[in-house]
């Protein structure tokens, strides 16, 4: 933590995402030689499996950058008004509003809070395998990838999504800075009807945020262990005779970048690089080698 904030007062970018950041794509090399070993060396996987899944990793990347800088730009309009002999105002600007405002604290938060009782029960001895009891069948039905712990795990994403964004931004306050400074949104009367309509604005985007959160979080999932519906009560006799194993069972695939390590990866250098930007937009620095001209951002 004292490194983090070191590098965040000294650098650019938040220092602990950045140490995290790093922590995951050290571990590239690693995962690349394993999928060769899987190809080439013990023939576990055949060359077409292998593009299938770069290119499902590609389209991943490209979706989390779409979604991450996807936002709804609310217009406000700021009305004409003198101040002294000088004409303020009369311009008009929008309100960013981003449809994923909780970044991947959801998902920590999901994963942490059905984590807790897994580690409960084994410090008791009650997850062990040869335990028997309703609570040890509770917390088989609760391990990770069954039906229930996939069902919890997303409905605590989106609980947790509209949490964090209810912390991190209030429309009430908006509303009222929208109004102090003269500006309103076309159609929408200033004050109460304006935190209304941010607030339905803002719950319709987290609520796409929570379920983009989890699709991206799941996948992996489903890629490694499958889905499991075969253990649901009553059906799973049923889904276990129709359905393919490699839906059931998974794909046995344990390529390091999961969702949530790809959705930090790609967030943390999106954020790092709009960082940079905005401070070569700002300023005009000389190259770092001597010959390289000046370093320009891609808006300057």
């Amino acid at each position: 933590m004292w490194l983090g904030e070191q590098i965040t007062q000294r650098g650019i970018g938040e220092g602990m995402s950045l140490l995290i950041f790093a922590g995951i794509v050290v571990g590239l090399p690693r995962a690349m030689a394993e999928l060769y070993d899987k190809v080439f060396v013990t023939g576990q996987w055949n060359f077409a499996q292998l593009v299938m899944l770069l290119a499902l990793m590609l389209v991943a990347v490209g979706f989390i950058v779409l979604v991450e800088r996807g936002e709804r730009r609310v217009n406000v309009q700021y009305a004409t008004r003198m101040m002294g002999r000088k004409v303020v105002g009369g311009q008009s600007t929008h309100l960013p509003i981003r449809v994923n405002a909780g970044g991947v604290m959801p998902v920590i938060f999901a994963s942490s809070i059905l984590t807790f009782p897994q580690t409960i029960a084994l410090a008791g001895g009650a997850a062990s395998a040869t335990a028997t009891g309703p609570l040890a069948r509770f917390l088989q039905a609760l391990a990770w990838g069954e039906p229930l712990y996939t069902l919890l795990y997303v409905a605590g994403i989106i609980f947790f999504a509209f949490f964090y964004v209810s912390i991190v931004f209030n429309p009430n306050d908006v509303a009222d800075n929208v109004r102090r400074n003269g500006g309103f949104i076309p159609g929408i009367r200033p004050g109460k009807n304006t935190a209304e309509y941010l607030n339905l604005i803002l719950t319709r985007l987290t609520l796409v945020g929570g379920c983009y959160l989890a699709l991206v979080s799941l996948v992996p999932e489903w890629m490694i262990s499958g889905i499991k519906l075969h253990h649901l009560p009553f059906i799973g006799a049923s889904i276990d005779e129709h359905f393919p194993r490699f839906i059931l069972d998974g794909l046995g695939v344990s390529f390091y970048f999961g969702g949530t390590s790809l959705l930090i990866v790609v967030g943390v250098a999106m954020d790092t690089v709009s960082k940079i930007e905005s401070h070569l937009v700002m300023r005009q620095y000389e190259g770092l080698m001597p010959g390289m001209g000046r370093i320009r951002g891609r808006r300057g």
